[in-house]
């Protein structure tokens, strides 16, 4: 299956079970509540879910096993572009090309439906009614909340925000994007591995070094779409983190060194997978997707 219908299979089965999960938009708190649906469903890649599923089904494990790991790991995705986009962090006015969240509510509703998103992806972990393991239930929990706060992607953030200005080094921008964007994209794949059950330690050594290396990956994209892409393609204003004196891979290494360092990331990720056939194809495929998108 070609990478793009095994994206569109993927965003269609999260999305229908995110759906069942999602608090029905006039409840209790009918604004929150769609504030959570407008971030939610606001056209968002799923590349996190894709991963979770792409890894059940190199370990040859069926989709159902996985989706509340799935779900879980896009809400604290979504979570944290509403914060990140608040007039406090980045500052942002437009996400995947629409208003961000603070702009088409309100910046109280942004920061309650962020948190609301947060809890909701660990009580989706912890249903009893799904499939899976307890302990590996645990297991999961412990990886998600590790990768998403003071570890991983919180402390990311907080590097990112006292970097503005400043000159890094090329290893202490590793440091942040490996915190900031690697941890949530290595903890999809872990989750996947969890909520199939059955990897081997050195299955999950070679998956976690895979994640390692597609979570730079697509940093490294990333950084180079915002000097390379358009406002309308991206979604978000092209040139942003230059505009904001952000230190980046292209401002580091400049823009054909940063493509050279974005395929041998891809490179490393294809060496990582080798003990494992052709059911993780689509893990290699999303490699190869990551450095090729646009945006």
């Amino acid at each position: 299956m070609p990478v793009n219908e095994f994206l569109k299979q993927c965003q269609s089965r999260v999305n229908s079970v995110l759906e069942q999960h999602l608090p029905g938009q006039n409840g209790v708190a009918p604004r929150l509540f769609r504030a959570m649906h407008y971030s939610v469903f606001n056209g968002g890649k799923r590349i996190r879910p894709v991963l979770v599923y792409a890894t059940a089904q190199a370990l040859n494990a069926p989709f159902s096993k996985c989706d509340n790991a799935a779900c879980a790991v896009e809400l604290i995705h979504t979570y944290s572009l509403i914060h990140d986009d608040l007039p406090s962090m980045d500052d942002d006015d437009l996400r995947r090309g629409k208003p961000t969240c603070h702009i088409a509510f309100d910046e109280a509703t942004a920061i309650l439906a962020g948190d609301a998103l947060q809890a909701l992806a660990f009580e989706i972990l912890v249903d009893d009614t799904s499939p899976g393991i307890p302990e590996n239930k645990l297991k999961m929990i412990a990886q998600l909340a590790h990768a998403s706060g003071a570890h991983g992607m919180v402390a990311g953030q907080a590097i990112d925000l006292a970097s503005v200005g400043a000159r890094l080094t090329l290893d202490e921008l590793k440091q942040m994007h490996r915190h900031k964007t690697g941890a949530l994209i290595a903890a999809s794949v872990n989750l996947g591995a969890l909520a199939a059950g059955n990897a081997s330690q050195q299955q999950r050594r070679a998956l976690q070094k895979y994640a390692e290396c597609i979570g730079l990956a697509f940093q490294i994209k990333d950084d180079i779409l915002d000097v390379e892409g358009d406002t309308a393609t991206l979604g978000k204003q092209q040139g942003a983190d230059v505009a904001n004196g952000k230190p980046t891979y292209t401002s580091i290494l400049g823009l054909e060194q940063a493509r050279n360092s974005a395929l041998e990331q891809h490179q490393l990720a294809m060496e990582a997978l080798s003990l494992f056939d052709k059911n993780a194809d689509h893990l290699r495929n999303l490699s190869a997707y990551i450095i090729e998108r646009n945006k």
